[in-house]
């Protein structure tokens, strides 16, 4: 692992709480090339290690890079969390399953060094927005049937689960190219039309869900990935996960203002969000998930 330290601007880093080092990092990946990520946080001191988040930044499957991942990092940093932020290979060049393949293979590098990164104890997460949550629900995925590592629960922000979908939400999207956008993205993703069979692909076509991580689901009001991701959660909690679900105060730059590298994120709803993750990472597991 080779590492630099960055520097960028820290009015946007203290909007979200986190006014800490982002230190950038090569991971050297078992099988693979190198995979550039970028680390959020410090090392917890003491007994209780910090919650350990593996995240994936959104894009379509096609664009996005650890810049525009960073106020989700951010926020997820200043609720507590040691957060290792991924450039996944993007779309059309590196189609379904490699984008997987290394979410998976950076995810088993994170377990091993989670003593290291965030303290003894640790707790491991995955967290991504918009294509980043495809991933990451894909990616919990692959560890519950491979039975390993242990993952402490997964956060989905808005998250492309299912190119079929065709819900109400998309289709009264505000943007009047977003379900456009998307459309574009998926096609670019999935190589062929038997892909969007597999659940790994389409985590929200999955026909088997028991057993995958706690999870929580945020979007917005107006979200176009709203209904997708209220109907995996439901379909979660049917399957007998804990699940957290919520929809957002109205706040018209959810998602797209996540994305934006420069821009202090969603200033109108930083305070729930962040609440939402510090009582996610501090849940304990349980029996019965509340109803949604």
């Amino acid at each position: 692992m080779s590492t630099s330290t960055v520097t960028h601007p820290p009015g946007a880093a203290a909007t979200a709480g986190c006014a800490v080092a982002e230190e950038d990092i090569r991971i050297e990946l078992a099988g693979g090339e190198p995979a550039q990520a970028r680390i959020y946080g410090e090392r917890r001191k003491g007994a209780a290690g910090a919650p350990l988040v593996l995240h994936f930044h959104g894009g379509t499957f096609v664009c996005g890079s650890l810049d525009n991942g960073r106020n989700v990092a951010r926020l997820l940093c200043a609720a507590g969390a040691r957060v290792v932020s991924l450039a996944y290979p993007l779309a059309p060049e590196h189609p379904f399953p490699k984008p997987i393949e290394v979410g998976y293979a950076a995810l088993e590098w994170v377990y091993k060094q989670r003593v290291k990164l965030a303290g003894k104890g640790a707790r491991v997460f995955l967290a991504g927005e918009e294509a980043g949550g495809n991933l990451a629900a894909a990616v919990a995925l692959v560890a519950r049937d491979r039975g390993h590592p242990p993952l402490a629960g997964q956060i989905l922000l808005s998250p492309m689960l299912d190119p079929c979908a065709g819900t109400a939400s998309v289709r009264e999207a505000t943007c009047s190219d977003a379900p456009c956008k998307w459309a574009t993205g998926w096609q670019s993703y999935l190589r062929r039309p038997m892909d969007t069979m597999h659940p790994y692909a389409v985590p929200g076509s999955s026909l088997r869900l028991a057993d995958v991580a706690a999870t929580l689901v945020l979007v917005g009001p107006d979200d176009p990935m709203r209904d997708e991701a209220l109907a995996y959660a439901k379909r979660l909690q049917a399957a007998g996960i804990p699940v957290t679900a919520a929809v957002l105060p109205n706040d018209s730059q959810w998602p797209d203002a996540l994305y934006q590298p420069d821009d202090p994120g969603c200033p109108v709803c930083a305070a729930t969000v962040k609440q939402r993750f510090i009582d996610f990472f501090e849940a304990e597991p349980s029996g019965a998930p509340p109803p949604l």
